[in-house]
């Protein structure tokens, strides 16, 4: 009893965000969120306090954690000084460490996150530049989004900027010494591991939803595209 609540309580999040919840309801009253999910950050917030361990495994396991879009809408008008969305933040976090992010269909996206976002990063220094973004995977950007993407480095170009080259500008190349410095920076925090974490798991979910050859492509793909379309709020 209280396994998993001990865990979260090494997280300064929770810690932060978790002060007096009298069970009010005013964070699910204003956040965006829960008037398009089936979503009830006071529910959560509820859950977690109780300290049951089975309850708070269910939470970690499910796609609710996945929904909350980090707005933090819920924490100036919170009338005991809570952030839910602190709360939200040190679930997702755990449910990663625990590998139990897999058991969902929200949570299993995590692994697009990792390839498209974590590697960018591990790759150029930016999360985003216009270059990383394929349009094949975004269709919904619409045409427009497509031509510039073929065209970068004509328009960016125009605007003054060392677009992918060594010099000043923020979509620059970044250079190697910085390069090396990202990494280690990985490599102390644990990024590093958590990445690799994130990857581990999601091969071993591929193979038991029988993807013959683990998280490649295939599953990447469905990860990122499919949807059951029972996360609305009915």
């Amino acid at each position: 009893m209280g396994k998993y609540f001990d865990m979260l309580q090494e997280d300064v999040r929770v810690k932060e965000g978790l002060a007096a919840c009298m069970n009010c309801g005013i964070c699910t009253g204003v956040c965006p969120a829960a008037a398009y999910y089936d979503y009830d950050p006071r529910q959560i917030v509820n859950t977690v306090q109780t300290k049951d361990d089975a309850a708070i495994e269910k939470l970690l396991r499910s796609d609710t954690i996945w929904y909350c879009g980090e707005c933090m809408s819920c924490r100036p008008r919170c009338p005991r000084g809570n952030t839910p969305g602190y709360i939200i933040q040190a679930l997702r976090s755990l449910s990663q460490r625990l590998g139990f992010f897999v058991d969902s269909e929200k949570g299993r996206q995590q692994l697009a996150l990792k390839r498209t976002i974590g590697q960018n990063i591990m790759r150029t220094g930016y999360c985003i530049r216009p270059d990383l973004v394929d349009p094949d995977l975004h269709p919904e950007q619409g045409p427009v989004w497509r031509w510039i993407h073929d065209n970068d480095k004509d328009v960016f170009e125009r605007f003054g900027q060392n677009y992918c080259k060594p010099g000043v500008g923020a979509c620059r190349k970044i250079d190697d010494r910085s390069m090396e410095e990202i990494h280690r920076i990985f490599e102390v925090t644990g990024g590093t591991k958590f990445f690799e974490n994130i990857e581990e798991c999601s091969d071993k979910k591929a193979h038991e939803m029988g993807y013959a050859q683990g998280a490649d492509d295939t599953y990447f793909m469905d990860v990122l595209t499919v949807n059951s379309g029972t996360h609305s709020e009915k």
